[in-house]
């Protein structure tokens, strides 16, 4: 269950990254965030007149209706363009708009940042800490882009609000198709994000799970296998032993002080019995030294 869980969020972080990058990429390349249109009112038979019609994007306006119609101007951020715009107030609008495009671009980098490292995360599962650090970029690339979005509808209803109120002229607008992908892909970056900090922490918490406890770790028994005695199961060793009593061993150091050696011991063979000679591999296995 763990495993399906772990490859279903990093299906899932995958599909919503990739969805979130291709949004914003369509947002920000297409002119369809806003559409404008404003004109008069017939009074003969209440009808309504289109003077001027336009859609708008973050690079490029268009007109759809009016003295310009047909015409398409690049949105100049330095520069006033020569175009013919019926109020004041819609101008104003095109200059305001301006002040949010530095966001979705920022978002744009920091998604495309978080998909590669997502992938490469997803291609090397044993590097946890890339899907963190994918998720992190997912989740700023979300609000830098809200960031944008809010500050592109404040603009247009401040200037909205401003605008003079007359019964014989009408103004409508709404936000196109553009906005509402990128609007969606803040939704779907978010997700990506959440997927892969938790996809993070179930990648981590497996390698805890399977990490050997350092006090199964024991010192090497001999040089005759790269595995002997490197890894014993706590069972067979040898139990600990217990604390003694003062008495016990004031016990012990009178018996060894009254003991003398047999007189035919030589002070070598003492030397070679208290410092046994070390193992030696015979046939695969060990075998001590005499």
């Amino acid at each position: 269950m763990s495993s399906f869980s772990t490859r279903a969020l990093t299906l899932l972080s995958s599909v919503f990254g990739a969805s979130g990058l291709l949004l914003v990429g369509v947002a920000v390349s297409t002119d369809y965030w806003l559409l404008m249109e404003e004109g008069i009112v017939l009074q003969q038979n209440q009808t309504m007149e289109v003077k001027m019609a336009l859609h708008s994007g973050l690079w490029r306006v268009c007109f759809v209706a009016g003295p310009e119609k047909g015409r398409c101007v690049a949105s100049e951020y330095f520069t006033e363009p020569e175009i013919e715009i019926t109020t004041e107030n819609t101008a104003n609008i095109l200059k305001m708009v301006r002040t949010a495009t530095p966001f979705p671009m920022v978002s744009l980098l920091f998604v495309f940042t978080a998909f590669v490292i997502s992938n490469i995360g997803h291609i090397r599962p044993q590097r946890t800490i890339l899907a963190f650090v994918s998720g992190i970029f997912f989740i700023l690339s979300g609000l830098s882009l809200v960031v944008g979005l809010v500050l592109y509808i404040s603009s247009i209803n401040d200037e909205v609000m401003n605008r003079p109120r007359e019964p014989e002229q009408f103004f409508h607008y709404h936000y196109g198709w553009s906005f509402a992908f990128a609007a969606s892909s803040f939704l779907l970056k978010e997700g990506a994000g959440v997927m892969s900090v938790y996809l993070f922490m179930k990648r981590y918490a497996e390698e805890e799970l399977y990490r050997p406890h350092p006090a199964l770790y024991r010192p090497r028994m001999s040089d005759c296998s790269d595995y002997s005695g490197q890894f014993l199961h706590p069972d067979s060793w040898a139990p600990p032993q217990r604390g003694r009593s003062p008495s016990d061993v004031s016990s012990d150091i009178s018996i060894q002080l009254n003991q003398t050696p047999p007189p035919s011991y030589s002070t070598h063979q003492m030397h070679t019995n208290t410092n046994p000679a070390p193992l030696k591999c015979v046939g695969g296995g060990t075998q001590q030294s005499s």
